[in-house]
Protein backbone atom coordinates (compact mmCIF):
# COMPACT_ATOMS: atom_id res chain seq x y z
CA UNK A 1 0.00 0.00 0.00
CA UNK A 2 3.19 2.32 0.69
CA UNK A 3 3.89 1.95 -3.00
CA UNK A 4 0.64 2.95 -4.66
CA UNK A 5 0.40 6.18 -2.09
CA UNK A 6 3.66 7.57 -3.00
CA UNK A 7 2.80 6.59 -6.42
CA UNK A 8 -0.23 8.61 -6.45
CA UNK A 9 1.63 11.46 -4.38
CA UNK A 10 3.97 11.73 -7.50
CA UNK A 11 1.15 11.82 -9.59
CA UNK A 12 -0.68 14.78 -8.24
CA UNK A 13 2.74 16.52 -8.51
CA UNK A 14 3.41 15.73 -11.93
CA UNK A 15 3.58 19.05 -14.62
CA UNK A 16 1.05 17.40 -17.44
CA UNK A 17 1.74 19.03 -20.84
CA UNK A 18 -1.17 21.03 -22.22
CA UNK A 19 -3.38 20.22 -25.54
CA UNK A 20 -0.70 22.57 -27.11
CA UNK A 21 2.17 21.48 -26.25
CA UNK A 22 1.28 18.14 -26.78
CA UNK A 23 0.01 19.30 -30.29
CA UNK A 24 3.26 20.77 -30.95
CA UNK A 25 5.70 17.85 -29.88
CA UNK A 26 3.63 15.20 -31.98
CA UNK A 27 3.80 17.53 -34.99
CA UNK A 28 7.43 17.78 -34.40
CA UNK A 29 7.63 13.50 -33.90
CA UNK A 30 5.84 12.85 -36.82
CA UNK A 31 7.91 15.26 -39.31
CA UNK A 32 11.20 14.07 -38.13
CA UNK A 33 10.28 10.27 -38.93
CA UNK A 34 8.48 11.70 -42.42
CA UNK A 35 11.70 13.57 -42.98
CA UNK A 36 14.15 10.66 -42.21
CA UNK A 37 11.90 7.99 -43.64
CA UNK A 38 12.03 10.06 -47.06
CA UNK A 39 15.95 10.49 -46.15
CA UNK A 40 17.10 6.79 -45.82
CA UNK A 41 14.42 6.18 -48.30
CA UNK A 42 16.18 8.11 -51.00
CA UNK A 43 19.87 6.87 -49.61
CA UNK A 44 18.76 3.77 -50.70
CA UNK A 45 17.67 4.42 -54.10
CA UNK A 46 20.79 5.93 -54.51
CA UNK A 47 22.47 3.20 -53.51
CA UNK A 48 20.05 0.51 -55.39
CA UNK A 49 20.70 2.24 -58.41
CA UNK A 50 24.21 3.01 -58.10
CA UNK A 51 24.89 -0.78 -57.43
CA UNK A 52 22.70 -1.49 -60.16
CA UNK A 53 24.55 0.24 -62.59
CA UNK A 54 27.73 -1.12 -61.45
CA UNK A 55 26.86 -4.65 -62.35
CA UNK A 56 25.56 -4.18 -65.93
Amino acid sequence: MKFLKSVIHEMKIVTWPTAKENRRDSITVIATAIFFALFLGGIDWLIQTGLALLSK
